[in-house]
């Protein structure tokens, strides 16, 4: 048996050799947690999601821009970036967007784009909403009035007569019975407007100041873009306080919202916007049918074919239409909830479809017949309760 003198060397050899396999073992540790650590740190925000806004704002916009925030977030994207091009559109819609905004944990700048184009109306809106504001050079802003309540609600003063009033007036006020009596004061002031359009245009004004005084933007020519429907192009609104900046194209948007500081979801961080990935979000298959089905004219020729196939199941039961009837009545009554419907112009139709079929069946010597074209033409014509060319139902 060996002895303690003997195994001596051997066990400091097995312990050396255990020394150094700790080591590695610690040293490889050590990195792997290091690179763990460092890919945390300096792992960046890298991308940018974009979304275009073009054309009339409505339900299927509202529903893009929903997508591209819950993208963003996913991602965790540095920003997100509305590329807005609209002549506005829908109230109920903007005040989506709106909402969405404002409740983005992920910063969203809206970027009014490409030059030529312009933000009007609820483009406004949802500019004054955005984190940061940004216009491309040749587009402008502005024109916010509604329009729903028929131009501009308060006209502007003028004198009490023009020229012409007061060449052809003068004598009569000097010398003649209609000018023995003193007209009241109050003749020359311009009509008041309508409670309900002071109501719409006051709620629209106080709209866009909260959202100009949530942002630190000019708030006063906000008001005059609701009310006297004022308009800016892009170097006058950067001098207003309108938007933040100017940018010719994303690159210099991205380099110019570098180490910029805003506050989203309620924290505020500088954006590190140098390098980013830019990703485009088309609009979904969803969102593609929504914008469809809130066509108005396609909404109007759902429920027609609905309810005509409705009608000739019943009248020749086992046909089949029926089936096809329900379907676009379904789709074109749910058209119909996503957009602002004038419900007595829904009524006119379908009792001008119900005058029609009364007409196929009773010999009425064409009464209900025409009365029926009539009261459907009108129904058709007042369906959509909306001035914006883009929700209105064609003649043709």
């Amino acid at each position: 048996m060996p002895n303690s003198s003997e195994m001596g060397p051997a066990m400091r050899l097995k312990s050396k050799g255990c020394w150094k396999v700790c080591r590695i073992i610690a040293l490889v540790a050590l990195v792997v947690f290091g690179l763990a650590e460092v890919s945390a740190q300096q792992a960046p925000r890298s991308v940018a999601v974009v979304a275009d806004l073009d054309g009339a704002i409505g339900p299927a916009t509202a529903r893009h821009v929903s997508d591209a925030v819950e993208l963003a977030q996913s991602r965790s994207a540095e920003v997100v970036v509305l590329r807005i091009n609209t002549p506005g559109g829908l109230v109920t819609s903007m005040r989506e967007i709106v909402t969405e905004i404002l409740e983005s944990p992920v910063p969203v700048v809206g970027y009014v784009s490409p030059p030529g184009g312009h933000a009007a109306s609820a483009g406004l809106y949802i500019l004054y909403a955005c984190h940061v504001a940004a216009m491309a050079p040749g587009t402008n802003t502005g024109s916010a009035t509604p329009v729903q309540i028929g131009g501009l609600p308060f006209p502007s003063p003028r004198a009490p007569f023009d020229e012409g009033e007061g060449e052809a007036d003068g004598p009569e006020r000097e010398g003649g019975e209609s000018g023995s009596e003193e007209q009241p004061q109050d003749s020359a002031k311009p009509p008041a407007a309508a409670p309900m359009d002071a109501k719409v245009v006051n709620d629209a004004v106080a709209y866009i100041r909260s959202l100009a005084q949530l942002r630190g933007r000019n708030a006063d020519w906000a008001e005059s873009a609701v009310r006297e429907a004022a308009n800016l192009p892009a170097n006058d609104a950067l001098e207003a306080g309108v938007i933040d900046l100017i940018a010719v194209d994303l690159d210099d948007l991205f380099e110019q919202l570098d180490g910029r500081q805003v506050n989203a979801g309620g924290l505020d961080r500088e954006l590190a916007t140098i390098g980013l990935t830019v990703e485009l979000i088309e609009p979904s298959a969803v969102t593609e049918l929504l914008k469809v089905l809130s066509n108005p004219n396609v909404a109007l020729l759902l429920i027609v074919i609905g309810l005509y196939g409705l009608i000739f199941e019943f009248s020749n039961p086992g046909v089949g239409p029926g089936i096809v009837g329900a379907i676009c009545l379904l789709l074109g009554l749910y058209s119909i909830n996503q957009l602002p419907v004038n419900y007595a112009g829904l009524g006119l139709m379908v009792l001008g479809i119900g005058l029609m079929v009364f007409e196929a069946v009773t010999p009425t010597f064409g009464i209900l017949g025409i009365g029926g074209i009539v009261a459907f033409s009108i129904g058709a014509a007042i369906l959509i309760d909306t001035d914006i060319p883009e929700f209105q139902v064609s003649w043709s």
